[in-house]
């Protein structure tokens, strides 16, 4: 197998993918992995992903974004976890938790 190119995906698009693969012992582990941790729609998750792309926050990489539609944070500390190697203001906190808190 060769990698041609890097990409992140939301749960919710992995779903989609392994949803089309042809059934498995390591495929089912998967599906039961993904139907547990997904908590929104593939649609939701493009729309929150998107949502947050907008703030056009130079410290919310693409990986972060990611993050954020998987775990949708309820408070600031579901945030912080996801941003342990860079600090947010209270406002760059609030602004994505008025994002996600409509999920």
């Amino acid at each position: 197998m060769t990698i041609h190119t890097k990409q992140f995906l939301t749960l919710a698009e992995v779903k989609e993918i392994v949803d089309k693969m042809e059934d498995g012992e390591k495929n089912e582990e998967i599906k039961s992995y993904l139907k547990k941790f997904t908590k929104l729609s593939k649609k939701d998750a493009a729309k929150l992903k998107e949502e947050l792309t907008a703030l056009n926050n130079v410290k919310v990489r693409e990986e972060n974004i990611i993050k954020l539609v998987d775990i949708v944070p309820k408070d600031a500390e579901d945030v912080n976890k996801i941003f342990v190697d860079t600090s947010l203001t209270e406002e760059e906190t609030n602004a994505i938790l008025e994002i996600t808190k409509k999920y």
